[in-house]
């Protein structure tokens, strides 16, 4: 199983400083992919500029959204050329994971309509595939994917979420939780990836939040308490579900290899690019 780790441009304070070599040093340790998450209504950074960052001063690491929220992005030719330029400037290295979000105030932020976004999500990703073939009435917007197109990855556990990763993307990936749940979550996914006549196996992967070190606990408390206050006391079960112990991580990883993983995106709670030695000490060596 590969392991990411998510680009902490969530957490309040991070400077641009850190956010460069924390890409650096994912880069360098071995890490699988360099991940984002995407929020407007929140003190973070925007997830397709920083990636670009990331992928100036990276030459090996994955780029993937995990994940973007298309849907409230009043554009699909707009963004759908901003990944573009994405993939072009990381030659080839962006995988896009989309949902539509569960967070009004994203899409209040932004002008769009948070209860079509569903559908709006569907005519997007419609239409930045056109646009990345050369096809459509948008033909002429460039750049085009090193490729001629960007893999996408679903995100999501509504039901219309999930029939949409298995008919339009790679595979899924979990919000999280335990690996024990995502061995159920796998199975599921199979069965509707083969419902919409896929062919081969979905690509799976999952997140989840680590804070190892002497303020690990305490690091994850605040920021998720922080990120996920809209939630109310489903923030504390999430607080409490960060893992703050090298050797529990390493064991939660070994489940969900065992669960059918295929990637876990682990989500640092801090800033500090030193984290990243004591993720790798627990995961990749």
């Amino acid at each position: 199983m590969d392991i990411g780790v998510c680009l902490p441009i969530g957490v309040p304070g991070a400077e641009g400083s850190q956010l460069i070599e924390f890409a650096r040093r994912a880069d360098r340790l071995g890490f699988s992919s360099l991940t984002v998450t995407d929020r407007v209504a929140y003190d973070s950074y925007d997830s397709i500029v920083a990636l670009s960052a990331a992928a100036a001063v990276t030459t090996r690491i994955k780029l993937v959204t995990a994940i973007l929220l298309p849907a409230y992005r009043p554009s699909a030719v707009e963004l759908g050329k901003q990944l573009a330029s994405l993939d072009r400037i990381s030659e080839g290295r962006l995988v896009v994971g989309v949902s539509a979000g569960m967070r009004e105030d994203d899409y209040a932020a932004t002008g769009t309509d948070f209860h079509t976004r569903g559908r709006r999500l569907d005519t997007t990703i419609e239409e930045m595939r056109q646009l990345w073939a050369g096809e459509g009435p948008h033909a002429g917007v460039g750049p085009h994917p090193v490729r001629g197109d960007i893999p996408l990855w679903g995100g999501g556990h509504s039901p219309a979420g999930l029939r949409r990763a298995a008919r339009h993307t790679i595979g899924w990936i979990s919000p999280g939780g335990p690996p024990q749940r995502y061995a159920e979550q796998v199975e599921g996914f199979r069965k509707l990836w083969a419902e919409e006549g896929r062919e081969g196996t979905p690509r799976m992967g999952a997140n989840c939040y680590a804070a190892l070190g002497p303020n690990g606990a305490e690091d994850a408390r605040a920021h998720l308490l922080s990120y996920y206050g809209y939630m109310g006391q489903l923030a504390e079960h999430l607080a409490k579900g960060a893992i703050t112990e090298g050797e529990m991580l390493r064991a939660v990883a070994d489940g969900y290899a065992a669960a059918g993983c295929d990637e876990l995106f682990l989500l640092s709670v801090t800033a500090d690019p030193g984290h990243l030695d004591l993720l790798a000490e627990a995961v990749l060596r």
